[in-house]
């Protein structure tokens, strides 16, 4: 081969283990002594000093390699009682399986349920007709027959199924209700799908699967030395399990064994009762003929067998005259299974043999409970054990200058007391000298005790360096003063505080952490730099932390979801089939792909919610003058004014445009800087960050925001304030840095809604009476239609356009490009950006506030009635949703070729889209 077509590959261990070869590093170092002193210093040999100081040195950096070189679980276990290695990963139950996405995981799901045998999902055929002349719909094609055949189209609904249902008959025995266990199975399934459905997808019907009577019909020469009972249990058994094959369950290590990998075993939801084989599942789907040669080879395959004399299959509801029918079609959607006519005879030899019934059975119910055992060890040990490493105090550290010969004076032991003031002199100074090498190792090993937090999906370190004191030098205060021995922290801080920027080395973590997910910040990371200046660095890490910490699924003790994984829900639907109110509205019960989409964006909050109500209120007020003018204020939490505005605004715009740099300035502000100014006294016009501190004569304090950047003397000077008074510094101090974390971490306005367009659909079980009932569509006489279907696979994106950053031009079409790279690739999304906050117009103008009732309103009747619909609350929805509009932030055309002129705002001809999504 020659060296062009060689393959290339990336080495897994590219360690060169030298840094725990005492020769190596002993040879390395001289070789640099050399070089650096060969001139003045002739002499290498052990005796001199500073040979002996690199040989202790070099054993100093082999201990380090050595514990580098640790097992991984040993350098990753935490210490006792202070948590588990499995902590600081995701397991494979939460990282490596989805919700059910394609047809074999719903049926695994539904399997899993017990008393279903096997089951199986249909897509449900619902055709709608199209008046192309008068661009209206219906279910019934009665309703155009008088129009041409030019005037009218049809399409097919997609993303509705049913569900075929084969029950355990073995299960449902043993209740005297069998109808009635199968309803609350069939309500069981119901709710399961309901639980992970697919965006853009309903169910419709669970039915039983109908039965398709064969008649098998054999006559079988078996050994004269078996049991002929247990031979006809086998081969009963053989057929009805070929005729309707069961699913088994596996337990990992059993598909391990199999030779499956860990990423094919756990594709697909996670189930009670093991793990299903693909293939198998696969080859279990409803029988469409019955072949007597796969019959007769399983008969034969039974041990016992000797021959079949005779053997033949019929339909048993209408068997036709020809003896050899070598093959039974079956319909579709229908289970064969062997009827009553079927017979068997058995001979040994010439001699026909008796059957008891009553022995069969009891061998027919001995395999069944062989079998149930089995499955009840297929639920042991579903999870991939994390390796147990041993806690060996990897960070442990100890000064080299123990290590060196009594002779330097410098160990435990000291000098003679009748040493000399210069020779003590000496080996203080060496012991100094010596002190910069035992504060770099203890940093080095602080830094390998830290590897599990900082390597760890809910890292909470707010620092990336660390040390830690050298604390068994003797006579340390000799040495060193201000040595804090007892803190750590403190240390790190006095000693790396400058060589830490903890915002950027954390941000790489996070980006080497996320990008083995394939995930990425970058465009995001750009667009927050040009929103929010210097804070938007800790606003990504922040992000980046949090959509990290929440890719996985989380469960709690009694396997119940806590947190929806970001990776395993992502294409998931919001659970809308029989929720309480509080599971529809103010809900985190959203679809999976928009809470992706609020974390990829920064979103803190993506609930459903009144998105025209939040912490920001804008009202009108009449001046002095007797004009309409407006001003805005927050409010926090507990619905208590934080910040105001301080003058009055000409429009409900400019208002808000101040009010978000008012927020822009304080969250600027870090609260450690307050803490740092608050450690003085403070007086008044006292300026800290972005605060300017006011002290009335009474002694009260209160703040204001201010802009740094304008003139001093000027209006535009102070920006906000807080009409709130604190007796001490002590608590102006807590309210600032409150007002900082609220508006840093609680504070939002932004939101999102997805309105899948098929649960809007008229009830496709009814007929008619539904036309009016229909989204309106725009058929352009049939001519320029396509697509026509306004239902399947459409989602309407409705977000407000009045936030910061949602009516930021370059921030939207990174938001539109968000959404349409999320969505799954087939469905198609109007995004929709609603300009108004409550107050800001009049309310009857007001889209959003309709919108929201509306939608409200139609979640609250739509979840109790299944199919049906609410005419009024989706008449009102389906107008909401049509008169919606995006408003875009007003804006200036400008001339590309004046380089003077500012982008602010800027619409260029040809490159800006103004157009309604």
């Amino acid at each position: 081969m020659s060296e062009l077509t060689k393959h290339i590959t990336i080495p897994k261990d590219l360690a060169s283990r030298d840094d725990q070869d005492y020769a190596f590093l002993r040879q390395k170092g001289q070789e640099y002594i050399e070089q650096l002193s060969g001139k003045v210093w002739t002499d290498y040999n052990e005796h001199d000093p500073g040979i002996s100081i690199m040989e202790v040195l070099c054993y100093a950096i082999t201990d380090l390699g050595a514990r580098i070189s640790m097992p991984l679980e040993n350098i990753l276990t935490p210490p006792a009682g202070s948590g588990f290695i499995g902590d600081q990963f995701f397991k494979a139950t939460q990282i490596l399986p989805s919700k059910p996405v394609t047809e074999a995981d719903y049926r695994k799901l539904f399997i899993d349920i017990e008393g279903v045998k096997n089951c199986w999902l249909k897509k449900y055929e619902k055709t709608v007709y199209v008046d192309c002349k008068h661009d209206l719909l219906s279910y019934d094609p009665d309703d155009f027959s008088g129009l041409e055949k030019h005037n009218k189209n049809e399409f097919i609904l997609n993303g509705l199924y049913r569900i075929i249902v084969d029950f355990d008959e073995q299960f449902l025995s043993a209740f005297e209700d069998e109808e009635a266990k199968k309803e609350e199975i069939k309500k069981q399934i119901i709710d399961a799908y309901h639980k992970n459905r697919n965006l853009c997808e309903d169910l419709v019907e669970v039915e039983e699967v109908t039965t398709f009577p064969v008649q098998v019909c054999a006559s079988i020469e078996v050994e004269p030395e078996v049991d002929e009972e247990k031979v006809h249990a086998q081969i009963l058994r053989a057929i009805d399990k070929y005729l309707s094959p069961d699913i088994w369950f596996y337990s990992l290590q059993q598909m391990f064994d199999k030779g499956y990998t860990s990423d094919q075993i756990f594709d697909g939801p996670v189930l009670e009762s093991g793990f299903i084989d693909s293939q198998e599942l696969e080859k279990a789907r409803l029988r469409k003929e019955v072949r007597l040669s796969d019959l007769m080879q399983l008969v034969m395959n039974i041990e016992g067998v000797k021959l079949i004399k005779d053997m033949s299959v019929n339909d048993c509801a209408n068997p036709t005259s020809d003896k050899d029918v070598w093959l039974v079609c079956v319909p579709d959607d229908k289970k064969p299974v062997r009827c009553h006519l079927s017979a068997f005879s058995y001979y040994k030899g010439v001699l026909p043999v008796n059957i008891n019934k009553k022995a069969v059975n009891a061998y027919l119910a001995t395999f069944e409970e062989e079998e149930k055992a089995l499955q009840e060890e297929a639920k042991i040990g579903k999870e991939i054990l994390v390796p147990e490493g041993e806690y060996l105090q990897t960070g442990e550290t100890t000064t080299i200058q123990n290590d060196f010969p009594e002779t330097y004076g410098i160990g435990p032991v000291g000098l003679p007391k009748r040493s000399t003031v210069a020779r003590k002199a000496h080996a203080k100074q060496l012991k100094a000298y010596l002190l910069f090498f035992d504060q770099v190792f203890a940093s080095y090993f602080a830094h390998l005790s830290k590897v599990k937090d900082l390597l760890s999906v809910n890292n909470e370190l707010s620092k990336t360096y660390f040390t830690q004191a050298v604390s068994d030098i003797k006579n340390f205060h000799e040495i060193v003063q201000d040595y804090p021995l007892e803190d750590d922290d403190l240390l790190t801080e006095q000693l790396l505080a400058d060589l830490d920027d903890n915002i950027a080395r954390k941000n790489r973590l996070l980006d080497h952490l996320l990008a083995r997910f394939a995930e990425r910040f970058s465009e995001y990371a750009f667009l927050m730099k040009t929103l929010y200046g210097k804070f938007a660095d800790q606003s990504i890490v922040d992000t980046k932390q949090l959509f990290l910490s929440e890719y996985g699924e989380i469960t709690d003790a009694d396997n119940n979801i806590e947190n929806k994984g970001i990776s395993n829900w992502r294409g998931s639907a919001f659970n809308y089939f029989e929720q309480a109110n509080e599971d529809l509205w103010d809900t985190e019960n959203v679809a999976g792909v928009q809470k992706r989409m609020a974390r990829l964006c920064g979103m803190k909050d993506y609930s459903r919610r009144n998105l025209s109500e939040s912490f920001v209120e804008v009202y009108d007020l009449i001046d002095s003058e007797g004009e309409k003018v407006y001003r805005w204020r927050i409010k926090d939490t507990t619905g208590t004014p934080a910040l105001s505005a301080t003058v009055n605004y000409k429009s409900p715009r400019y208002a808000e445009d101040e009010m978000y740099f008012s927020i822009l300035k304080v969250i600027e502000t870090s609260p450690e800087t307050i803490q740092e100014a608050f450690q003085n006294e403070i007086g008044d016009e006292y300026e800290v960050g972005n605060f300017e501190i006011q002290k009335a004569e009474s002694g009260m304090y209160s703040f204001d925001v201010i802009n740094t950047e304008a003139d001093p003397n000027s209006v535009d000077r102070i920006i906000a304030r807080q009409f709130l008074y604190y007796e001490t510094q002590e608590e102006l101090k807590d309210a600032i840095i409150s007002l900082i974390n609220f508006l840093r971490n609680d504070f939002t306005d932004e939101g999102m809604y997805i309105v899948e367009h098929i649960l809007l659909r008229p009830d496709v079980t009814a007929e008619e009476g539904l036309m009016d009932e229909f989204m309106p569509v725009c058929t352009d006489n049939c001519e320029n239609c396509e697509p026509i279907d306004p239902y399947s696979y459409r989602v309407t994106v409705v977000l407000p356009g009045w936030t910061y950053r949602f009516s930021n031009m370059d921030f939207r079409n990174f938001m539109e490009e968000l959404i349409r790279r999320e969505l799954p690739a087939h469905i198609l999304a109007r995004i929709c950006w609603i300009g108004d906050r409550k107050g800001s117009v009049e309310e009857e103008k007001n889209d959003m506030l309709h919108f929201e009732k509306d939608y409200k309103a139609f979640l609250l009747a739509k979840t109790n009635i299944g199919q049906a619909q609410d005419k009024t609350a989706l008449k009102n929805l389906i107008k909401s949703i049509t008169e919606l509009n995006t408003i875009y932030p007003s804006g200036r055309l400008i001339d590309c070729d004046d380089e003077e002129d500012s982008l602010q705002g800027r619409i260029i001809l040809g490159r800006t889209n103004i157009g309604n999504l």
